[in-house]
């Protein structure tokens, strides 16, 4: 039999009963969400202002970035961004009236439900914040049928039932009914030295559909599970990032820069594994002093990973995305606030967090001083080397 390197577990019980399975691997863990889909819209009698006004001269297409869209009244009624957008052309209806203004760009969350406003208010979404892009009485386009893929099903492979699973797969073989069916669990990794370690907010829900022997070991089975309203699994982590997971189950690391070879979105993954591997100890007194090895620094994700391990060492955390920064150095993760940070070869950085537009995140990029504003903002001294 190879290892078990899953766990899933039922965190609503507390007792020594709430291990749901173990399992050699589990598919439909690793998948890669869709990318929002390139659309078409038209801002309907627009008043367009700043940029946007700019970009209706009629000179061609012109790329503006992310653009906001707010009901003007009842106000917070209507909310959706539009991402990386293009003005393709605009038009009046009349000689001297507002434009129906052409865009392509894509939607960050579809809302749910169409806006009653008659009004709404353009926000323009740069590197240097919010710019007033006027305003429309109509969107056509964001509303508009949806068709996504359909929810992706989820099988342990190698298992080993406990006692709910086993329950529900007796009622499958029974023919029982399809809610007694229906498991619950978080998903932990388990690494060789025994320690489990949760894996983020990804977890298991749904029906046990299917069930046979597999060919993983004697006596062991393959669960299939049928989804229902979303994925059995979700939210999955980066089809690439199984291979972030395999190496921190082989044990934390010892060396610095574990990180260094991967490209962003598994740099990204290797900071999560951080967090869910961080133990909180004791903070270092104020006026502690941290070394910072700038020297794989080339993105956002690379500096989250180069902190975390200035830190708290090989494999530490401190922080994964601006907003965890900004937690982690309020204090409670291994620095009280007020420490001196020494970056060493900070010229990568300086090289590659320029201004621009990430379409990792579909948002403005993280520039070098934007990151040493916000450090300075919560009490670090930075001594750029």
């Amino acid at each position: 039999m190879i290892g078990t390197p899953w766990i899933l577990v039922d965190e609503t019980i507390d007792d020594s009963d709430n291990v749901v399975a173990t399992c050699a691997d589990i598919d439909g863990l690793f998948a890669d969400p869709p990318e929002p889909p390139v659309e078409r819209y038209t801002l309907l009698d627009c008043t367009p202002a700043g940029r946007l006004r700019a970009a209706c001269d009629g000179s061609g297409p012109t790329w503006l970035g992310n653009i906001g869209l707010e009901a003007e009244y009842p106000p917070d009624s209507f909310v959706a961004e539009l991402l990386d957008v293009t003005v393709l052309k605009s038009s009046r209806t009349g000689r001297h009236g507002p434009l129906d203004v052409i865009l392509e760009g894509r939607l960050r969350q579809p809302p749910k439900r169409a806006p009653e406003a008659d009004s709404f208010l353009l926000t323009g979404i740069d590197a240097d914040g919010e710019d007033d892009f006027g305003a429309c009485a109509g969107i056509d386009g964001v509303i508009r049928d949806r068709p996504g893929p359909p929810p992706r099903p989820a099988a342990l492979l190698g298992c080993r039932p406990g006692t709910r699973l086993q329950r529900a797969i007796d009622v499958l073989e029974r023919g029982g009914a399809r809610h007694r069916r229906w498991v619950n669990a978080s998903i932990f990794s388990a690494d060789r030295d025994g320690t489990a370690t949760r894996l983020l907010d990804t977890g298991l829900g749904a029906e046990v559909a299917a069930v046979r022997p597999s060919a993983l070991g004697d006596g062991l089975v393959d669960v299939t599970f049928e989804p229902t309203y979303a994925d059995a699994v979700g939210p999955p982590r980066p089809a690439r990032a199984r291979e972030v997971w395999q190496r921190w189950q082989q044990g934390r690391p010892t060396e610095p820069a574990g990180w260094a070879g991967y490209d962003r979105e598994l740099r990204q993954e290797w900071a999560g594994a951080a967090l869910a591997h961080h133990r909180h100890g004791p903070d270092r007194k104020p006026g502690a002093t941290v070394y910072l090895d700038g020297r794989h620094v080339t993105d956002e994700e690379g500096f989250y990973c180069a902190i975390g391990e200035a830190v708290n060492g090989p494999g530490g955390y401190f922080g994964w995305n601006l907003g965890a920064l900004h937690d982690c150095l309020r204090g409670g993760w291994g620095l009280s606030p007020g420490f001196r940070l020494v970056w060493h070869d900070s010229a990568v950085a300086r090289k590659h967090l320029v201004p621009g537009y990430d379409r990792r995140w579909w948002a403005p990029s993280l520039t070098m001083e934007q990151l040493l504003e916000l450090l300075a903002a919560d009490g670090a001294d930075v001594d750029l080397r």
